[in-house]
């Protein structure tokens, strides 16, 4: 992180703070060993997981007052995992992932930040088969999306991860392809539902997107 221009700042949820160093904006990039590159992930792509994205700060949100008692959660494509955090904060059983090389560093940076306990972390590709990461009660997660081809990825994946009883939660901005989720969602044995998501006054635009939620 020696070359990256960073940010700090804090989410309140009520009477709780959650500190975050991010990448100052979405034109950082450092990649001198061809890490990011060698995982397909390009120059334009690679400052993505490092700033705070509208729908990041609604799962967080939505999570703040979820019943997560005794349930085993899982994070996808954390990023800066502010939901990870916030979760952990609340003493929690999370266990966040990302694709991104340097998300476990910043994640580490973050704990720390907060004086809270370490955040169980495993580098994830959906396409790979033979992560250790077992199975999970609640599975969440925000724009996830982005191409087509995710949605299969995405959908296999929780099926691996998820028990038999199981509810996931993922926030998506309005890519289109919301209703292809749901559709193989369901082919699992999940249940469906969308609603849009309330009280947003703490985002600086509207928020077009939806919250999707799936239970078995």
């Amino acid at each position: 992180m020696t070359n990256l221009r960073l940010s700090y700042q804090t989410v309140e949820f009520g009477n709780m703070d959650i500190h975050l160093c991010t990448l100052r904006n979405k034109q950082e990039f450092h990649d001198p060993t061809g890490i990011a590159e060698k995982l397909g992930i390009c120059s334009a792509a690679w400052p993505i997981f490092g700033v705070i994205w509208p729908s990041s700060l609604v799962l967080a949100h939505f999570t703040v007052d979820y019943d997560t008692d005794s349930k085993r959660i899982l994070e996808l494509g954390c990023g800066m995992a502010l939901t990870s955090l916030l979760l952990n904060k609340q003493c929690a059983d999370i266990t966040a992932t990302d694709y991104h090389p340097e998300a476990q560093k910043f994640l580490q940076r973050n704990v720390l930040l907060n004086e809270d306990r370490a955040i169980a972390f495993e580098q994830v590709d959906w396409a790979d088969k033979n992560d250790k990461l077992g199975l999970f009660d609640l599975i969440i997660g925000s724009d996830l999306l982005y191409e087509d081809s995710h949605i299969e990825l995405l959908a296999n994946f929780i099926e691996v991860h998820a028990k038999p009883s199981c509810e996931v939660i993922i926030v998506d901005p309005g890519r289109g392809r919301k209703n292809k989720l749901s559709s193989r969602m369901m082919e699992f044995g999940f249940t469906s539902t969308q609603q849009k998501p309330s009280h947003t006054d703490y985002l600086e635009q509207e928020f077009k997107g939806y919250i999707l939620k799936f239970k078995r």
